[in-house]
């Protein structure tokens, strides 16, 4: 059976696949940041060349214009077997990582990947570097797939379609531009498939049905035009960092819910089978706090919701950064004259981040404080969306999971935001199956991320099912 030599192939190449997977990791694809853009476009033809060796048709397309330009998207094509009947597949991805920051917490370089032995009781073997799940590393196990099948047969069984994408953690500024300019290639397939998700636990598979929106504002309040000796001017004129601070605090009741006018009024509720199902689950929060060094009283969050239920169900509001005035060491007793915050907002079914981006500005215009002015940066976002869970493409990823883990997948959501998810389902009518491999103790967007190997390995196994169980279809949606 091909499936089975593809599978043996997996095995046998293992150590091969891991030198390629920490080839990629080594390159810092920091794509928020100016100075890293060489490197990121070299992550890039990385990807490319990886997919050119699996046997599709790779190459760099360009974003942005000329006087701002994006990272390359890199684009791949297979047009399958002359006689397939099956659903033309589209697989997304993102070849871009987070910023490394701080360095000093890091246990090794983040750009330096480091495979360390299984702790007892704790985490398995695995691979530490920026990227390790978020998304490089799982995007290998897709490129392994494909690698594995060209190998032992030859050819990839399915039409394919791949678009990996360099700018998902700086906010996917030009993807929307991107699909709306090749919709009519890109609403050819029938079916995206993501791996940027997770699972309740490494011996658990799980399909992600539903991620949350984002949108995310840089507000800059600025009061005098200099700043000020604080003994001379404390109480005569506004302290920016003082009024700022002041007005943020505004953002949540004693509920802690959102206080935006009519935030929660497209709020989809989930339904009680949901909840019920996710009961089921077993989630343990306190043991969940317990691993980022907090005990169960810090199980906080919206009135009426259990940890879970707010993860997954229920729209946030978080300052992600603030700053101002002097940083340095030792004291300078200034009033600075502008102080800064990043504020995001995790939006779920029917929320629109751009009707929520403009309801905090107009709620922050609202409460702007005397003599002061607000600043204003989009830094992007995209739109919730939940996916059908009766699809015959998902019954077939269900079942290439339960495939590849021996093990019954269940249905998940995640806390997390995928801005193409919603793109692909209004702008292409796509519905995407989320098959992710990351754990909750990866360390996402934080230093010493990692992904188990035992994750990757299920990862590429999984893939390589999942194309073969798309081969086995008789049209494009059965």
């Amino acid at each position: 059976m091909p499936a089975e030599r593809v599978l043996e192939y997996l095995s046998a190449n293992e150590p091969a696949a891991l030198e390629r997977m920490i080839a990629w990791l080594r390159i810092p694809s920091v794509s928020t940041d100016p100075a890293f853009r060489d490197e990121t476009r070299r992550a890039a033809q990385w990807a490319c060349e990886q997919l050119t060796a699996a046997g599709l048709d790779g190459v760099l397309h360009e974003t942005g214009t000329k006087e701002k330009p994006g990272h390359p998207i890199v684009w791949a094509h297979h047009p399958g077997p002359k006689d397939y009947k099956g659903p033309h597949v589209l697989f997304y991805g993102h070849y871009d990582v987070q910023p490394p920051d701080p360095l000093e917490l890091w246990e090794s370089p983040p750009f330096e990947p480091v495979v360390k032995p299984a702790i007892p009781g704790g985490s398995g073997e695995r691979i530490v570097a920026r990227g390790a799940v978020d998304d490089k590393g799982q995007v290998t196990c897709f490129l392994e797939a494909l690698r594995a099948w060209k190998e032992t047969t030859g050819d990839i069984p399915i039409k394919l379609s791949v678009l990996i994408e360099g700018e998902e953690e700086s906010g996917s500024a030009n993807l929307e531009a991107y699909l709306a300019a090749n919709k009519d290639t890109l609403s050819r397939a029938h079916v995206c498939v993501i791996s940027d998700t997770g699972m309740p636990s490494p011996t658990q598979p799980a399909i992600t049905y539903g991620v949350r929106g984002l949108a995310y504002t840089e507000v800059i309040l600025h009061g005098p035009d200099q700043d000020l000796h604080s003994g001379l001017w404390g109480g005569r004129a506004p302290n920016p960092i003082n009024e700022l601070t002041r007005v943020l605090a505004q953002l949540h009741d004693k509920d802690r819910r959102v206080t935006l006018p009519g935030f929660y009024d497209s709020v989809q509720e989930p339904t009680g089978e949901e909840r019920a199902a996710w009961k089921n689950l077993g989630f343990n929060a306190a043991a969940s706090l317990k691993s980022i060094g907090l005990g169960p009283e810090a199980d906080i969050g919206e009135t009426g919701w259990t940890a879970l239920e707010r993860e997954w169900a229920r729209p946030t509001c978080d300052i992600n950064g603030i700053w101002g005035g002097y940083q340095g060491a030792g004291a300078k007793t200034v009033i600075a004259s502008k102080a800064s915050a990043k504020v995001s907002f995790r939006l779920v079914a029917d929320q629109d981040p751009h009707a929520v981006a403009r309801s905090f500005q107009a709620w922050l215009h609202e409460r702007t404080p005397p003599g002061c002015r607000w600043e204003f940066h989009d830094h992007g976002g995209g739109p919730p969306a939940t996916v059908a869970t009766d699809s015959a493409h998902l019954r077939g990823a269900r079942k290439a999971l339960q495939t590849a883990a021996d093990v019954a997948p269940v249905l998940i959501k995640s806390g997390g935001s995928i801005p193409v998810v919603g793109m692909m389902r209004s702008m292409l009518g796509l519905d995407t199956i989320l098959m992710g491999f990351g754990l909750e103790d990866d360390r996402v967007h934080s230093p010493n991320e990692k992904f188990e190997l035992a994750c990757w390995r299920l990862g590429m196994r999984a893939h390589a099912m999942l194309i073969d169980e798309f081969s086995r279809f008789t049209s494009p949606d059965a």
